[in-house]
């Protein structure tokens, strides 16, 4: 095998026009897309003073929870924060539509096919696969349709024989040496190892970067995935006035005893 491969040579122009073509168009496709998905991106659309009211609402009360046990606050400003926050989830007072009235039927959440808000993080997301699969999809072609069994590069460091189908896509052959790469393979060489040089040129948070196109779009990523549905804050807040009442027993202040404390440390007081 090691003599078989040895004894093949490559004609200079294969570098030229097949290897460098494959590597260059790949990367300016790759650039293209970046922008293209920065151009596809819609705005993020305002909401409403009341909902972010509510968002907020549930917020605070969450960090006053997760602060609970060794809180900045003082007793009295502490107690009387989850006092507020507590009577505020009782009466539904930070609801977006106001506290339900007696007598109506718990609202049901609003489906994702009925929310025009999440219809639009779909619609975005179709459109980023659409840009990510289509240019792929044309370069393979490409590749396939002009470049058809070519010999494209050989690696300088020896390879096991598993790597044998997935260096030489489209090259039939068992007895050349593993290092031999075809350009199809070449092609997904380029397709996962262009990923640093697109960070280079357009900084990390970049679109062209297929490994997380990937992730998005393979079928673990979309199983693992749950629809979106809006959520029921009149039930957040009735869990969280629960948790509330529990985070008051374990309220503890930070800086209770503080000058004992530091008096004890510096040695001014014995301990």
């Amino acid at each position: 095998m090691s003599s078989s491969g040895a004894s093949l040579y490559l004609d200079p122009q294969i570098r030229d026009w097949v290897l460098f073509p494959i590597t260059l168009v790949m990367i300016l496709v790759g650039i293209l897309r970046h922008y293209v998905t920065i151009l596809l991106n819609s705005p993020p659309k305002r909401q409403s003073r009341a909902a972010i009211r509510e968002q907020r609402a549930l917020l605070r009360s969450q960090i006053l929870r997760a602060t609970s046990s060794n809180s900045p606050l003082p007793p009295t400003f502490y107690k009387a924060i989850s006092a507020s926050l507590w009577h505020a989830f009782h009466s539904g007072k930070y609801l977006k539509d106001g506290p339900p009235k007696e007598g109506d039927a718990p609202p049901t959440p609003a489906s994702i096919l009925t929310n025009p808000d999440q219809m639009d993080g779909m619609m975005d997301g179709m459109k980023k696969q659409v840009v990510m699969m289509v240019p792929q999809m044309v370069i393979m072609g490409w590749i396939n349709f002009f470049f058809q069994g070519f010999v494209a590069i050989r690696l300088p460091f020896p390879l096991t024989l598993g790597f044998k189908s997935m260096l030489q896509r489209g090259i039939e052959t068992q007895d050349m040496d593993v290092r031999w790469v075809s350009s199809l393979s070449w092609y997904f060489l380029n397709f996962f190892g262009l990923n640093g040089v697109y960070r280079l040129i357009l900084g990390n948070d970049n679109s062209a970067d297929s490994s997380k196109d990937m992730a998005n779009s393979s079928p673990f990523a979309a199983a693992g995935q749950q629809p979106m549905q809006a959520q029921d804050y009149n039930k957040l807040f009735k869990a969280e006035k629960d948790n509330l009442e529990l985070a008051d027993g374990l309220y503890s202040w930070a800086c209770k005893d503080v000058e004992l404390r530091v008096l004890r440390r510096y040695g001014k007081l014995r301990a």
